[in-house]
């Protein structure tokens, strides 16, 4: 395949073979044991995090903040200050100092995003407490900082470092806003290409399991950096090929074959960055149009027949580029994305081959000639995915 361009991805996090456990508080430590059958670490703290109610010391990594505090830095949850929302609950934009962490006044000390989680929510619960204990250990510049967390009279909050250009699905296709440059494209692709290969090449391997545009934040600099690791599971170890789980994620994104059989391993997750190539390429949604009555096809089903016939791959192009891109380099990334989408994952690449050639794209990218633009045509056959302007 080649060298690899690009800087090494940096990587940190609590052990640097396993997860380290978390330390329960004094009297907890019965309830925990009365978990049956064979469990990874992640999965025995979780439970037992739920047994004590998430009376718990987290982790050293992170700050225990006060409800009263956060509700002071994010200006009493006002809308004003409301960042987002979704099924988990809200997420808010909030002050605090920088040396303590105690809520500051707006414009002074660091912006930070509040996720208040929504108290009815068990589901919500669960991946809240998954959350903590990934981003409480992991630190990649490819990761979104959690900073730290409440769980104070029921009330569950996360706090992260504040991503100022908001979600990849945002730029990519919501009307009025400025498309985001080839060059750009490609680097966030090999940012969210470093992050996945950081968690999948860690000894405990961590399987990320919920990648799609709206998970994917982007700084000042378009600097790309996975969230949200409610979802995330331990992956398969030992002689295992995989890990069986309920089938969760979003319509469009997740592998076949996890979606068929509940069997879940890293190159579930190859497939699914496969669909956000397909996405920063055409600029295009992966669920489709989900409006009632509309055509059940996805932008995979869309892609495929294209993405396997050169002589017409460049019409999946994101015609708002106006041809500013590297032909070249926009064939062998689409390329890539077929094999990332192969229905066997046996034949899918590695996320380190991935990385190691999207660097090379990256690399290349960097002088990009122009492309005449592909005419915007009905396709034989195949019928035009139209994409609504909302999320989900």
């Amino acid at each position: 395949m080649g060298n690899c361009w690009g800087r090494p991805a940096k990587c940190a996090h609590a052990s640097s073979t396993q997860f380290s456990e978390m330390t329960m508080l004094p009297g907890k430590e019965k309830q925990a044991t009365t978990i049956s059958s064979p469990q990874t670490p992640s999965e025995r703290v979780t439970n037992a995090l739920m047994a004590s109610e998430g009376d718990a010391s987290m982790s050293n990594n992170l700050k225990s903040f006060s409800f009263s505090d956060l509700k002071n830095a994010a200006k009493n949850f006002r809308s004003d200050s409301l960042l987002g929302e979704g099924g988990f609950g809200c997420v808010f934009k909030g002050w605090i100092d920088e040396n303590t962490f105690a809520p500051s006044k707006p414009g002074t000390g660091i912006v930070v995003a509040i996720k208040k989680l929504k108290a009815e929510s068990f589901q919500g619960h669960r991946e809240w407490l998954t959350e903590v204990n990934y981003l409480g250990q992991l630190r990649h510049e490819n990761l979104v900082k959690l900073i730290g967390y409440c769980s104070e009279s029921g009330n569950k909050l996360l706090v992260y470092e504040f991503m100022p250009k908001g979600s990849l699905e945002n730029h990519l296709f919501r009307k009025g806003v400025e498309p985001i440059p080839w060059t750009t494209r490609m680097r966030i692709a090999v940012d969210v290409a470093r992050g996945l290969s950081f968690l999948h090449n860690l000894d405990a391997n961590v399987i990320y399991r919920d990648l799609k545009a709206s998970n994917v934040l982007l700084d000042s600099d378009f600097n790309a950096k996975l969230s949200d690791f409610g979802l995330a599971r331990a992956g398969p170890t030992g002689d295992n090929t995989h890990v069986s789980t309920r089938v969760v994620g979003t319509r469009g994104y997740a592998a076949p074959e996890y979606v068929a059989t509940g069997h879940l391993t890293p190159k579930s997750d190859v497939y699914t960055y496969g669909v956000v190539l397909l996405e920063l390429l055409s600029g295009r949604r992966a669920t489709g149009d989900e409006r009632p009555g509309a055509v059940e096809e996805t932008l995979v089903d869309w892609a495929k027949p294209f993405l396997s016939d050169n002589r017409r791959v460049l019409r999946i192009m994101d015609t708002r580029l106006g041809g500013q891109y590297s032909k070249k380099v926009a064939l062998s990334t689409a390329a890539l994305a077929l094999r990332c989408l192969h229905i066997d994952p046996k034949y899918r690449p590695t996320m380190t081959e991935v990385l190691c050639t999207m660097e090379q794209q990256l690399h290349t990218s960097k002088d990009v000639p122009r492309t005449t633009p592909v005419a915007n045509l009905e396709h034989r056959g195949i019928q035009r995915l139209r994409y609504p302007n909302n999320s989900r």
